[in-house]
């Protein structure tokens, strides 16, 4: 017969373990990930070793490029400004290995946040979705997943980090999530990476191409974000 005393030690592991993995809990431990994540990046401000103190025998090399790639994606989990990180990708390995790097850097970042809020933050996060605009915005994101993370990227609107965990609480699917940010971060991308690239000649076409396309895409993207929050609004 199995003694009786053991009974109450199982049924408080079996309660424990039910308390650390509730959605609060799960939700509570996201925070503090983002927490320690941000107060890192201020203390060590890891952007200042990727946009100045690169080791030099590495710049160029294929080796260099994935590493760096990889320290880009951890860097905006982090909430290291993807501006920066995209212009030291061009200022280091030039356009097209790059904008490789930062493109490969957005793709891993993004993953590993969506990643992070639908594990733990999702089934606590969604029972908060009572206001009309955040019920419309998650019906939105869950229904046409793709069209509208794509366009989310494409307007560089919403920051970053934003877009990864509203989309991680919402219904949407990880495939849709990545391809969209993959292809909706090219232009936005590209342009900061140009412009890194031909930062020691701020007067060539393709520094003033590419500062050019920067300021209107923000300006834009600001305009298509305030007016679809008024649609979505209404609606």
């Amino acid at each position: 017969m199995l003694d009786p005393a053991a009974r109450p030690a199982t049924g408080l592991a079996v309660r424990c373990t039910r308390a650390l993995l509730s959605p609060w809990s799960r939700f509570s431990l996201l925070v503090a990930v983002l927490l320690g994540a941000a107060a890192t990046m201020l203390l060590l401000e890891p952007q200042r070793l990727l946009a100045a103190d690169w080791p030099a025998r590495l710049s160029g090399s294929t080796g260099a490029v994935l590493l760096f790639g990889a320290a880009y994606g951890v860097c905006t989990v982090a909430f290291v400004p993807r501006p920066v990180l995209n212009i030291a990708a061009g200022a280091l390995f030039g356009t097209q290995a790059g904008l490789a790097a930062a493109l490969a850097g957005t793709v891993l970042g993004a993953g590993v946040s969506f990643a992070l809020g639908r594990v733990l933050g999702q089934d606590a996060l969604r029972t908060l979705l009572r206001g009309r605009f955040l019920k419309a915005a998650d019906g939105q994101l869950s229904r046409h997943g793709f069209r509208s993370m794509l366009a989310l990227r494409l307007f560089p609107g919403v920051p970053f980090a934003a877009a990864n965990y509203c989309a991680a609480v919402s219904r949407m699917g990880y495939p849709a999530f990545l391809g969209a940010t993959g292809l909706g971060s090219v232009p936005n991308t590209a342009a900061y990476v140009v412009a890194g690239s031909e930062a020691t000649s701020p007067t060539s076409p393709a520094f003033l191409a590419a500062m050019g396309f920067i300021v209107l895409t923000g300006i834009g993207g600001a305009v298509v974000v305030w007016r679809r929050r008024h649609r979505l609004t209404a609606e």
